[in-house]
C-alpha cells in the first residue's frame, strides 16, 4: 500500500513511518523539519521537504506519491504555544489540514487517518471519558483539533474519502523532545539526566492518561484497512496518572533522589483527563501493551544512548 505520512520526521510520525516501512508499504514523508528532525527520517521512505502550508508543494507531492492512505501527523502540538500564538496554531493545524484534505480528494486518496487529542473534551462530567462525552475544548489547540475533526467528517460525507480519527492520550516514548514544552516524561527524563531540578506546574495533582508510542503505532497500522472506518476512537490506557506520580516514576528509574520545584499552573491545561479506550479495543482488535514504567525505562535508555 502507498502511504503518505505528514509530520513523518516528528516524534509520533517517524515511529509510524518506521513500522510501515518494516511492513513493506511504500511510504512517503512530508515534513518541513520545523518541529521534526532529519535524524528521525527513515532512509527507505521518500522524503519531501514541504510544509502543509504550501498547497502547491503538496500538490506536487500527491501527484508523485499517489498515496492510497494519508496519515496526517503534521501539527503544532503545544497547548501553551497555542494560547500564546493562536494564529500560528490555526494556520498549521486548520489551514494546513485543509490543504492536505483538498489534495487527498483531488488525488483519490482512499482513507485519511487523523490524530486528534483528548483536549477536545469538556471538563469531565465522568471519568474515564468515552467518545460520546461532551466536547468543549479549554485551549486553542483543542479548538483547532476539533475543527479539523469536523472537516474530516465533512469531507467523508461530501467526497466519500474514508477516515479514522484517533483522540490520543498523552503519548510518550523515544524521540520525544526532552527540551520541549509538551511531553512531561521526556522533559523530566532530560532534566534528571542533566542533573537539573524538574519543575511541576501546579501542585502535582493534575492527571493525564499516558500511552507509549509503540501502542499508538500499532493502532495506526491497524487503521490502514477498512475495519472500523468513519469512526472516532480514544487511544489511551484509561488510567489517570498525576504529574507527581510521573515525576516519582522517572526519578526512580533514573536512580535519583532529587526533589521537584513547583510553578504556577499554565493557561489552557485541563485538571484531569483520562479516556475510555473500550471502543478501539472492541472495534480495531487493538489493546495497549506497554506499561507506564516499562515505557519510562525505554525513554531513559534511549536518552542515554543518544546523549
Amino acid at each position: 500500500m502507498r502511504v503518505l505520512v505528514t509530520g513523518g520526521a516528528g516524534f509520533i510520525g517517524s515511529h509510524i513511518v518506521d513500522t510501515l516501512v518494516e511492513q513493506g508499504h511504500a511510504v512517503s514523508v512530508v515534513d518541513n523539519l520545523s518541529e521534526g528532525s532529519r535524524d528521525n527520517l527513515n532512509p527507505y521512505a521518500k522524503f519531501f521537504d514541504v510544509s502543509v502550508n504550501d498547497p502547491d508543494g503538496l500538490e506536487l507531492v500527491f501527484a508523485e506519491a499517489k498515496p492510497d492512505v494519508v496519515s496526517h501527523h503534521a501539527a503544532q502540538v503545544s497547548v501553551r504555544n497555542s494560547m500564546y500564538d493562536p494564529t500560528h496554531d490555526a494556520q498549521v493545524n486548520i489551514i494546513g489540514s485543509l490543504n492536505v484534505l483538498q489534495c487527498a480528494v483531488k488525488h483519490d486518496v482512499e482513507r485519511i487517518i487523523f490524530p486528534s487529542t483528548s483536549a477536545v473534551y469538556a471538563k469531565p462530567n465522568h471519568l474515564p471519558m468515552d467518545e460520546t462525552h461532551p466536547l468543549s475544548p479549554e485551549s486553542v489547540y483543542g479548538v483547532s483539533k476539533l475543527s479539523v475533526e469536523n472537516f474530516v467528517r465533512l469531507y467523508t460525507d461530501t467526497y466519500g474519502i474514508r477516515h479514522k480519527i484517533f483522540r490520543y492520550g498523552n503519548v510518550f516514548g523515544p524521540r520525544q523532545n526532552p527540551h520541549g514544552e509538551a511531553g512531561i516524561v521526556a522533559i523530566f527524563t532530560g532534566q534528571f539526566m542533566r542533573g537539573e531540578q524538574p519543575t511541576i506546574f501546579g501542585d502535582g495533582g493534575k492527571t493525564r492518561d499516558y500511552i507509549f508510542i509503540n501502542d499508538i503505532v500499532a493502532a495506526n497500522t491497524a487503521a490502514l484497512d477498512t475495519t472500523g472506518d468513519n469512526e472516532t476512537y480514544n487511544l489511551a490506557w484509561g488510567i489517570g496518572v498525576s504529574d507527581f506520580e510521573i515525576f516519582d516514576a522517572v526519578r526512580a528509574a533514573s536512580d535519583s533522589s532529587m526533589q521537584p520545584r513547583y510553578a504556577p499552573v499554565r493557561p489552557g491545561e485541563a485538571e484531569h483527563v483520562n479516556l475510555d479506550p473500550s471502543k478501539a479495543i472492541q472495534s480495531l482488535s487493538w489493546r495497549p501493551q506497554v506499561s507506564l514504567y516499562d515505557g519510562i525505562l525505554q525513554v531513559i535508555e534511549h536518552y542515554r544512548e543518544t546523549h
